[in-house]
């Protein structure tokens, strides 16, 4: 049983073969996929897509890179569809300090606010931490939110270990699998198993063999197989801990379980 946490499903790039690549997803043992949204904008289309594939979970949130478009009221947005649609989370919300130009005190009011709305509707967070783990560390340490996953974790075990004291998981995905990755992939060794989840970010981070291609969400089994071997451990063990690890997490992904996969 597999677990995609991060999965942009709803991307175009998948507009015109997404049946045949849920059916692959099943195929390679994936029973749910998070489905973040990115701005208002996508909202619905998020909705969409989780009601019209099992297993899909929807998410919302306004991530960092497009909070120049977000306006105030988007939060509001925000906020009542959190409460209407089924999520599993706020997401993907966070900082970015990699993209320039950049406004980084725009990007601040929008996740200090969508972190405020996570801990008051007590749903976890999905965060993109690129290059800004530790000012997103102070935020979370003082807004306090109930969780959740930072996405595409590539930092130090120190603070991988902050982050799971915080009552976070660290997503790994395609990354991991690129032998140059050597700090990462060191990284992934030496995490404790119940601090790791699973996640492809397609279309996104494509792993070695799609390099220059787009990500598929059946692309988490040889991305597990990667990082069950790195680790040695036994690859049925590894996917039933990090699907666990998954639903501690997001306790509503429950809920989405494909029961035919």
């Amino acid at each position: 049983m597999l677990i995609d946490t991060h999965c942009h499903l709803d991307a175009r790039e998948f507009d015109a073969d997404r049946d045949d690549l849920m059916r692959c997803a099943e195929s390679a043992g994936i029973v749910a996929i998070v489905v973040p949204a990115i701005e208002r904008a996508n909202f619905g289309a998020v909705a969409s897509i989780c009601r019209d594939y099992a297993g899909c979970a929807p998410a919302y949130g306004i991530h960092p890179m497009y909070v120049d478009q977000a306006l105030p009221e988007d939060l509001d947005v925000l906020r009542a569809t959190l409460m209407r649609e089924p999520a599993v989370a706020v997401g993907e919300i966070g900082l970015d300090r990699h993209v320039s130009p950049r406004d980084d005190e725009r990007q601040l009011y929008y996740f200090r606010a969508q972190l405020s709305i996570a801990r008051e509707l007590s749903l976890p967070v999905l965060l993109h931490v690129r290059r800004a783990i530790d000012p997103i560390l102070h935020e979370l340490r003082r807004i306090q939110p109930p969780g959740g996953i930072a996405h595409a974790f590539n930092g130090s075990l120190e603070q991988a270990r902050e982050f799971t004291r915080l009552g976070f998981k660290l997503g790994l995905g395609g990354a991991v699998t690129h032998e140059r990755a050597q700090k990462l992939r060191a990284l992934a060794k030496a995490l404790p198993r119940d601090a790791i989840v699973l996640e492809t970010d397609a279309p996104d981070i494509p792993p070695a063999w799609r390099t220059h291609k787009r990500t598929e969400p059946a692309d988490l089994l040889p991305i597990a197989e990667t990082l069950a071997k790195l680790r040695g451990e036994p690859l049925t063990d590894f996917c039933a801990a990090t699907s666990a690890n998954a639903l501690s997490v997001l306790p509503r992904l429950a809920t989405f379980i494909n029961p035919f996969s």
